[in-house]
């Protein structure tokens, strides 16, 4: 693999295709961003794939060209940790219909010359996991000694494993469902009917003006207070005030601005969120979301989706965690059962709620670095 062109940092590549979607279309071409670390072995066993959530991308262990902030984890990847470069081949591609160089609505449209917009086709999880199936052919790995992923992340590490049973040997599942629930489709309407309520996102065609940055905020303010929990928020902020620009320490402002430290820290998020993120790609990534549901291609129920899966998988959940409880990880587990599947299941205990994947996580990373290495061991 050595010079191979097809590996290494911030790569970029357009495809053929097409992607088959689930709603009937194909899409062609494919445009992929992706990064891999470490070689490739000689029998090409080593291949582990890393998907990342909703608000996430390919830099998982390397700087982001935006922000300038390390890879979002850092904790998992990297050497001398569970997911190793020195003994790991890794992959990790920004998802189709994001935003970070991968076919998205902030994309080139070749017909057209624009950016797609709203022309872009509403894709599924599906349809992520079908494209990157695409590019895994082009780097010539048939093979996945492992899927892994939290929250979005997860869906796409099940989808594999559903819809390439032969080509998965291991998925880690963290912090994620099978299906969005009532409640999670709900908060995800109400951040999308925050950008498109904004006048500037103009029906998705705000390329080359001002984005929809105001609506955009807003959506990323209700969705981070699902990822958090009220332990950690109390713990964190609890009710205290703010200091005023002032001076003065702690007072009410008797008005609007960010009285509360959580209010500060949530328009913090809102903001810092929009310099690196499209609203039209949220649009089409929480819808794509909002539709999974990895039991209804199968008269619904969950266990026929893995009938045909060799793979071992391990499902990690957190106790405070409301957005993807502990319940969703069980009822993966018992239809993993009911198909005869190999898979393991703990759930940890941590006060940072959904984000606890993507934080300081000693037990999580202890439990993926054997499971991961039990399987190379086979």
């Amino acid at each position: 693999m050595h010079g191979d062109e097809r590996f290494g940092r911030d790569k970029r590549v357009r495809l053929l295709g097409p992607v088959r979607l689930d709603s009937g279309a194909e899409f062609a071409p494919v445009d992929f961003a992706y990064e891999t670390y470490g070689p490739l072995n000689a029998d090409r066993s080593n291949a582990i794939l890393i998907c990342h959530a909703l608000t996430g991308d390919q830099y998982v262990a390397s700087t982001h060209p935006v922000t300038g902030k390390d890879g979002w984890w850092t904790r998992m990847v990297g050497p001398g940790k569970p997911i190793d470069p020195e003994r790991h081949c890794i992959i990790s591609i920004n998802v189709m219909g994001s935003c970070m160089g991968s076919s998205g609505p902030a994309s080139t449209d070749p017909s057209t010359g624009g950016p797609y917009g709203m022309a872009f086709p509403v894709i599924t999880i599906a349809d992520m996991v079908r494209a990157q199936a695409i590019l895994l052919d082009h780097l010539g790995i048939e093979t996945l000694s492992a899927v892994v992923g939290g929250s979005m992340g997860g869906m796409q590490a099940l989808s594999w494993a559903a819809l390439y049973p032969g080509r998965v040997r291991s998925a880690v599942v963290i912090a994620s469902t099978a299906r969005h629930s009532a409640q999670n489709i709900a908060f995800h309407e109400v951040g999308r009917q925050a950008i498109m309520a904004d006048p500037r996102w103009n029906n998705g065609a705000y390329y080359g003006r001002e984005a929809p940055a105001s609506g955009l905020a807003v959506a990323r303010m209700a969705a981070h207070i699902t990822y958090l929990s009220e332990a950690g928020l109390t713990e964190k902020f609890g009710r205290r005030l703010q200091n005023r620009p002032d001076g003065s320490m702690g007072a009410k402002s008797f008005g609007f601005d960010a009285d509360f430290q959580v209010e500060s820290y949530l328009r913090y998020q809102g903001l810092s969120f929009v310099d690196r993120f499209d609203a039209n790609s949220y649009l089409y990534i929480t819808r794509a979301m909002d539709y999974f549901d990895l039991a209804e291609p199968h008269d619904g129920v969950l266990a026929k989706a893995f009938a045909a899966t060799k793979a071992r998988f391990c499902l990690i959940s957190f106790d405070s965690d409301w957005l993807y409880p502990t319940s969703e990880s069980r009822r993966i587990v018992h239809a993993l059962n009911a198909a005869g599947a190999a898979a393991s299941f703990v759930e940890l205990s941590s006060p940072f709620g959904h984000d606890s994947f993507l934080l300081d996580a000693p037990e999580m990373n202890r439990i993926v670095d054997g499971f991961l290495r039990a399987g190379e061991n086979l």
